[in-house]
């Protein structure tokens, strides 16, 4: 979905820790949209690392975005900035999930707090332990911040096959603020008690957050913004929801699987196929009710 122009940006919601790295305190990388299964298959099967760099990308030679300043989102305070850059796409994105979750979770006695986006590049110090932008996107519970290398977006397309519209990018950063929501409302760690497998916990952990990003994109263009009647976003495109659908079905395990080694193990999924994922995201949207994104209350998912 493109961004309404005149929208206001509210850069206190993310930080940028682009240019920093470090070791970090231990643990476990938070819940991820699916990239760092790539690098999990390569440990399990002994690829070689120099062969997962050219599926994932060598992240350390590509450009980095030019910052202004302390931090390069003090300058995305518009619409028009999220329309032309993607990190301020990332963080308008993280607004408008901020706008829309609060109204839509108190209608039903639940209380929302906002999490922190951080955009980081390269690798990043985490409650959850240290991750390097191979992991790719992801939800750390310990601290309540969702992580994003920009990078990534990138890879997406050209490493996944996703389209490159705005609700592909989008959509990625509404799957981490579903994992925050899963948080509030305390079902996020059934992934840890049944981590893999085609309908496995962690399975059914990933597509539920894919069903709540969908119903954000239903209403994502008619909440309005903090302050003002308008909201963040303009009506999506049917363009706009193939491109949602094709992000979703490029970080199916399945598809991550037969780039990786060939052939997809369905035991080890821990994100759901292509198919699941498209599906969970669609019904997400379509039907826009937390209880038709109850993934563990269906015998099969």
């Amino acid at each position: 979905m493109t961004f309404n122009q005149g929208a206001r940006l509210d850069p206190s919601q993310a930080e940028d820790q682009r240019g920093r790295s470090g070791m970090g305190r231990g643990g476990k990388v938070g819940l991820g949209l699916g990239g760092g299964i790539v690098v999990l298959i390569g440990a399990l099967l002994g690829i070689n690392p120099e062969i997962l760099s050219s599926i994932l990308g060598d992240t350390s030679t590509q450009p980095a975005i030019e910052q202004t300043g302390d931090s390069a989102l003090e300058s995305c305070l518009t619409g028009q900035d999220a329309n032309e850059r993607l990190d301020c796409r990332i963080l308008g994105t993280a607004n408008s999930l901020n706008s829309f979750w609060p109204s839509y979770l108190a209608e039903r006695g639940i209380d929302y707090s906002a999490p922190k986006t951080v955009i980081f590049q390269g690798s990043v110090n985490t409650a959850c332990g240290q991750a390097s932008s191979a992991v790719g996107p992801f939800y750390c519970p310990g601290d309540n911040k969702a992580y994003f290398d920009p990078d990534f977006f990138s890879q997406l397309e050209t490493q996944f096959g996703s389209s490159g519209g705005p609700l592909a990018q989008e959509y990625v950063v509404a799957h981490e603020f579903g994992h925050h929501v899963q948080d509030l409302l305390g079902t996020i760690g059934k992934a840890q008690q049944d981590p893999q497998g085609a309908q496995s916990a962690a399975v059914r952990t990933e597509l539920q957050a894919d069903c709540y990003a969908g119903i954000w994109m239903r209403y994502a263009s008619s909440n309005p913004a903090p302050g003002s009647s308008e909201p963040f976003l303009i009506p999506l495109t049917q363009k706009d929801l193939n491109d949602a659908l094709s992000a979703a079905s490029s970080v199916g395990d399945d598809r991550i699987q037969e780039a990786a080694t060939g052939r997809s193990n369905p035991e080890s999924w821990t994100h759901g196929s292509s198919k699941q994922r498209q599906q969970w995201l669609y019904t997400g949207y379509q039907k826009a009710d937390l209880a038709a994104c109850d993934t563990f209350a269906v015998p099969s998912v």
